[in-house]
């Protein structure tokens, strides 16, 4: 039996998440969004790729939501991106309205979902989500830590010559300039890191990848979509096909890494009902100390949402 997924947001990253969904082969695809006709001319875009890629044409557009009723993940990437020269935390008041409505329609078409947020800024959001739906933690969460991960693991291979498929990594933390990748647990092929790269290559690639997403915005004017797309498809994988992956998410904690009451970026392990564990790290006292300064600034932003406490 096919599963269903609703991407929420027919923009750049909402269409590339679609279609990497779509090539799986496995879920019919339903996207939304309020502009007319833009998620109905994506769709049949999308779908006529179907017979070049390999895959049934199965993807609707749709502004209702009703088209949308009984899907098993939906993944919110509706709101505003950004722009040169704004940080995430500048779209929180807007994109607050936004998630919330969104959600709000969403969950009363499938009220047995998971909720995947993409929406920046991605930490608060979250607790958007969370709070509009009243759902429990597990089945509300957000993807940033795989799209963090994957930049840090691609200038890692650069750096070191190494297929990027050979490299293993973890960045936890908010969703931001202050994101904590995790040296001590990174490795090229088994090898560590630090033995293969001098300290001072590795704050370069650490810097930037904290820096990833405004390096891109900068470039190209507005946020990146390939990699997100491809980050929010292989947490839907693992939902939809109860992988049990272990995966970076932006997770509520309640006690976890010292954390309480904070949607932040941790490991977990992924199945079919959302998270089923988190996973807790052994951090170096410096990564610790990071984790929790990145935890207060992300504390910052959600202060500011309505009704949050």
């Amino acid at each position: 039996m096919r599963r269903k997924v609703t991407v929420v947001g027919a923009g750049n990253v909402g269409a590339t998440a679609a279609q990497e969904i779509a090539r799986r082969d496995y879920a019919d695809v339903v996207l939304v969004d309020i502009k007319e006709n833009l998620p109905q001319g994506k769709a049949l875009d999308l779908n006529e790729a179907g017979p070049v890629l390999g895959y049934d044409p199965t993807i609707v557009g749709s502004n209702e939501y009703a088209e949308t009723s009984g899907s098993d993940v939906v993944v919110i990437t509706a709101g505003l991106p950004r722009s040169p020269g704004m940080s995430r935390d500048d779209l929180v008041t807007t994109n607050e309205k936004i998630v919330g409505s969104v959600t709000e329609a969403a969950i009363a078409e499938s009220p047995d979902a998971v909720l995947v947020v993409v929406s920046n800024p991605l930490d608060a959001m979250c607790h958007v989500a969370k709070n509009t739906s009243g759902w429990p933690k597990e089945r509300v969460f957000g993807m940033a830590g795989i799209l963090d991960t994957a930049r840090f693991r691609t200038f890692i291979a650069w750096e070191t010559g190494a297929s990027a498929k050979d490299v293993t990594a973890m960045v936890l933390g908010g969703h931001g300039d202050q994101m904590v990748p995790v040296v001590s647990a990174t490795s090229v092929g088994g090898v560590p890191l630090r033995e293969l790269v001098s300290e001072d290559r590795i704050e370069a690639m650490v810097e930037r990848t904290r820096k990833g997403g405004g390096e891109i915005v900068d470039l190209l004017g507005t946020s990146a979509w390939y990699a997100p797309g491809a980050a929010v498809a292989e947490m839907v994988d693992s939902i939809c096909l109860n992988q049990h992956r272990v995966l970076p998410c932006t997770s509520y904690l309640e006690g976890e890494y010292g954390l309480d009451g904070l949607y932040i970026g941790v490991p977990v392990k992924l199945g079919s009902t959302g998270i089923e564990e988190i996973v807790e790290l052994e951090l170096t006292d410096a990564e610790r100390e990071e984790l929790t300064s990145s935890a207060e600034a992300v504390r910052e932003v959600v202060s500011v949402l309505a009704g949050t406490t």
